[in-house]
């Protein structure tokens, strides 16, 4: 796989600074169900990379130390961790938040019998990615018999109240090198097919643009498109989106307990802050972090193209 963070460190990215520490997303580990082409952390049913769960506990430290709102939970797939459903409990015993970055697949797999209630009497948040509502689409990207398996998995969220009283939103990815479309009229036509044709409601849709890093990235480099693609990304830069980017109020912490400004970050492995080494989860301290300055390369203009891009979907969305 091509390394692309050389050809992102060259960057005339503008400097941007933290405030105040409000979420925690944490990366428990690259073990996944699926291998999906656009999977910016390259993770599959063969990586073993997975949290410890003395990392986990100072997770929950800094968590109830820095009194942040959400927990949000990525993998891989987060709920193959064999401590999810503590780390799950424990948080929401504490009032916080938490988000399941899910790929609906999880919910299906006989191994997990039980998860999908699990997370509805836990109030858990899920955000699941299907990058459309064609299977045709979603099977290229993610493989055969995923849409199926994703279709059952949101019809039995709907059945324990998710996407009426409790939280369920969908993620797009784009299937090519180019910029989502617009995020209001993509989730109106989510909902009228999903409802149509499968009985399925969700409360909202995310897109998010590709980032060209790790799997992504490496195929473009392959393709000879990396650099039409980043053009592409830098030529959309919208100043207003700097105000709104996620690593404004989160820090990412990948399955060793290292912490980055961000989950893209993490993945290039550049330290928080543009610190000379990793810094660890144990030794983060909240109150310091509100004004430091964040770390950048090219890749962040993916965040700042066009509607703008994060974790919660679209920036101009999330502003207006």
């Amino acid at each position: 796989m091509h390394d692309t963070q050389p050809l992102l460190a060259d960057s005339d990215f503008p400097a941007i600074f933290r405030k105040p520490l409000e979420i925690l997303q944490v990366n428990l580990g690259y073990l996944c169900n699926l291998s999906c082409t656009h999977c910016h952390v390259n993770a599959g049913p063969k990586r073993t990379e997975l949290m410890s769960l003395a990392t986990l506990e100072q997770v929950l430290a800094v968590a109830e130390a820095a009194n942040i709102h959400t927990l949000d939970l990525t993998g891989g797939a987060p709920e193959m961790h064999p401590h999810f459903q503590y780390l799950v409990t424990k948080a929401r015993s504490r009032g916080i938040n938490v988000i399941d970055r899910c790929n609906l697949t999880i919910l299906e797999d006989k191994r997990y019998a039980g998860l999908a209630e699990f997370l509805a009497e836990q109030q858990v948040e899920i955000v699941a990615s299907l990058p459309c509502y064609l299977e045709e689409n979603v099977d290229k990207q993610r493989g055969k018999g995923v849409f199926k398996d994703s279709l059952a998995a949101l019809q039995r969220l709907n059945r324990l109240g998710y996407g009426q009283k409790l939280q369920l939103n969908l993620v797009y990815n784009p299937q090519d090198a180019v910029l989502p479309p617009d995020q209001q009229n993509l989730e109106q036509a989510y909902k009228q097919h999903l409802q149509q044709h499968y009985g399925i409601v969700f409360n909202r849709l995310y897109v998010m643009a590709n980032m060209p890093i790790q799997r992504f990235g490496s195929m473009l480099v392959s393709q000879g498109r990396f650099d039409a693609y980043l053009e592409l990304l830098r030529g959309s830069f919208k100043k207003d989106n700097l105000d709104h980017l996620m690593c404004l109020n989160t820090v990412s912490v990948d399955w060793q307990g290292s912490v980055y400004d961000c989950d893209f970050n993490q993945m290039l492995e550049m330290p928080l802050g543009a610190a000379a080494g990793r810094i660890h989860i144990g030794d983060v301290l909240p109150q310091i972090l509100n004004g430091a300055s964040i770390a950048t390369a090219a890749h962040c203009y993916g965040c700042t193209a066009g509607q703008g891009s994060s974790c919660g979907g679209a920036l101009e969305t999330s502003r207006s």
